[in-house]
């Protein structure tokens, strides 16, 4: 009842799961992005598309059993799209199964008419996208379309994407290919995907920014998450041979050969513009 007068008990959802308090949402959450409407020069070359691969898993399970309402935080997957679109590239939209896109809802930006714009463009998309193992099948042989991987953040990025062999397998084949992978705050949780079936972790040695670890076992004070995280994201990746190269939820990205990676939210528009200025530097 305290926690609940003083703002800072997570909120119960309809289904039993929990969204961020009051204070949570107003310390984590904004009503308007940073974005920068950059004018780009627009990529015209063959190799336009981006694949997105998001989750369409909305509950996250605590250490003490409580369930995280979560999915793609909407700003680490749109603002990103936004600095593609205007560099005149396109998204291939995917879920694991071609079950509906699910976002953190609640850290919408409702007063930013870019993100609410681009989430309107691909709303159809977002409802109904296409199975990683159709992109599999069809899209493969099609590398030469492709400039990019693209898998946002958000907790829900750890539900089902790292155990994912069809993940593993379009890493292995954007590596080989060399195509950009490209994520930010949870989203690396996806590279854990490469290691299954005994394979050695695609990503060792490899710097990268990931969300914290630290700040995860912060979150649950303030009501952000409903208890302590199942497992640590960044832990998890340093103990099979990452470099994380920041300590801090803050706009920390990082390129190291054709792996981009941001911190956080915080960091969706710098990971756009680095992402947006490699590839076209790149593509040329």
């Amino acid at each position: 009842m305290l926690k609940k007068i003083l703002g800072i008990a997570p909120k119960l959802e309809s289904d039993g799961s929990y969204s961020p308090s009051k204070l949570a949402l107003k310390l984590g959450t904004v009503d308007k992005t940073d974005f920068e409407n950059i004018s780009y020069t627009k990529y015209k070359g063959n190799k336009s598309k981006i694949l997105v691969i998001f989750t369409e898993q909305k509950n996250l399970k605590m250490q003490n059993s409580k369930l995280f309402s979560t999915g793609n935080h909407p700003v680490e997957a749109l603002l990103p799209m936004l600095h593609f679109k205007n560099a005149g590239f396109d998204f291939e939209i995917a879920t694991p199964t071609g079950k509906p896109v699910v976002f953190e809802m609640w850290a919408f930006p409702e007063k930013d008419e870019y993100v609410k714009a681009i989430y309107k463009e691909y709303k159809s998309s977002f409802e109904q996208p296409k199975k990683l193992q159709d992109f599999i099948d069809t899209a493969l042989t099609e590398s030469a379309s492709y400039a990019a991987v693209f898998v946002p953040g958000g907790h829900g990025a750890m539900l089902g994407i790292p155990e994912d062999k069809n993940v593993g397998e379009i890493l292995n084949w954007a590596h080989q290919n060399d195509l950009f992978t490209i994520s930010l705050c949870h989203g690396p949780g996806s590279l854990l995907s490469t290691t299954l079936n005994n394979q050695k972790f695609l990503y060792e040695g490899y710097k990268m920014a990931v969300f914290p670890d630290s700040v995860d076992n912060m979150t649950p004070k303030i009501g952000y998450l409903p208890g302590q995280m199942p497992w640590g994201l960044s832990e998890k990746l340093k103990s099979l041979g990452a470099n994380i190269v920041n300590t801090k939820s803050d706009k920390t990205v990082c390129l190291d050969r054709k792996l981009i990676t941001g911190a956080s939210p915080l960091a969706s528009n710098e990971l756009g513009k680095l992402a947006v200025e490699t590839l076209l530097e790149q593509l040329k």
